[in-house]
């Protein structure tokens, strides 16, 4: 049971991140005081909406310059801090280097954060935003899990530096964390594990982001002969955010949390949009074969190696979610309210134009 005094600072690695900028807003919010981390502090253009953020809220934020790969960066930021969010993590799919671009950050970025932690006196929580990537690579894996769901209890075996890297920088990373963890005990780990994360982003140029990319690929025309039928989990960002302020606040909180909303597949976020959308923007109205995915895949998308969608498309993705609503206390909005959300900020930012 950890205490959290709400008058101390909170620390957030990565603070201007497509995640980290909600879970900031929501400490400021709640009056708190933020020592935000983030690489340059005097670049004003990457940080005017966390600014705006805290002028609008009870609480204060404070920016100090660190990098993920420099040892005893975090440790300015977080002096006086009980809690520490650490967020900052690699999140790209097309890499050259994935030892380089992908794993050496996440793991040595984890480490040297908790290296801090283990020397400021002061921390006491670490809340760290993993994924359900450190759980899972394909979803056949989640068919194949112990009563064909994935739990917290669940492990990624199947991700390696050769396929699907990006999950496998995830498990290493999350690996490392609970190893120094369970080598002190000044401070405990709780961890987030999202699936994709979707919902409007805080500051306008994270519409780059891996996941806006998949609603931008549903409403360009990318898709509009059809969309695979290709097992996802999606959890909305604002929710997301708020496990994370629970997480850190609520005492009992302890071990990993599936932080996920809906079980679901690309074609049914795609078809949710048409309601609203469908007559303005060429969205996928039904299912594209796996079988002719198989033909075409690999050479329209090197993502879509046929291993890939052998393993993903047509099969269902199952996550249990349950401790995260019966420890958290948490509910999620709708999967509607998450697509619309995503998909207008996309329409306001130039990104979609209708047909």
């Amino acid at each position: 049971m950890v205490e959290i005094d709400k008058t101390k600072p909170v620390m957030v690695t990565g603070a201007n991140g497509y995640v980290a900028s909600w879970v900031v807003k929501k400490l400021l919010d709640e009056g708190m005081t933020v020592h935000a981390a983030v690489r340059n502090p005097d670049d004003t253009k990457k940080l005017q909406h966390l600014i705006d953020a805290a002028a609008n809220s009870k609480g204060e934020i404070k920016f100090f310059k660190a990098d993920l790969l420099t040892p005893g960066a975090y440790k300015a930021a977080m002096e006086g801090c009980e809690l520490v969010y650490h967020t900052a993590s690699p999140f790209t799919l097309a890499i050259k280097d994935p030892q380089k671009e992908l794993i050496e950050p996440a793991v040595k970025g984890t480490e040297n954060v908790l290296n801090s932690a283990n020397e400021v006196k002061s921390v006491k929580r670490v809340v760290l935003t993993s994924s359900c990537a450190a759980i899972y690579t394909d979803a056949i894996d989640t068919v194949n899990a112990p009563g064909g769901k994935l739990t917290e209890a669940v492990w990624n075996t199947t991700a390696s530096i050769n396929y699907q890297p990006y999950s496998y920088s995830k498990t290493l990373a999350e690996q490392k964390a609970w190893e120094m963890s369970k080598a002190q005990k000044q401070w405990d780990l709780v961890v987030m594990n999202p699936p994709a994360v979707m919902g409007p982003p805080l500051n306008a140029q994270n519409t780059t982001s891996e996941s806006m990319n998949i609603i931008k690929m549903l409403g360009d025309g990318q898709m509009k002969m059809g969309a695979p039928k290709m097992g996802v989990g999606v959890v909305d960002i604002r929710d997301l955010a708020e496990a994370h302020f629970r997480a850190g606040f609520t005492p009992a909180a302890s071990g990993r949390y599936i932080v996920s909303g809906h079980n679901t597949d690309l074609l049914e976020m795609g078809t949710i949009l048409l309601p609203k959308y469908g007559d303005k923007f060429p969205l996928p109205k039904k299912a594209l074969p796996k079988w002719l995915l198989m033909l075409i895949g690999p050479i329209t998308n090197k993502l879509f190696t046929r291993n890939f969608i052998r393993n993903n498309v047509d099969i269902p993705w199952i996550a249990d979610n349950s401790k995260a609503k019966k420890e958290l206390g948490m509910t999620f909005r709708p999967l509607k309210e998450t697509m619309e959300d995503s998909f207008q900020t996309l329409i306001n930012e130039g990104i979609l134009k209708e047909k």
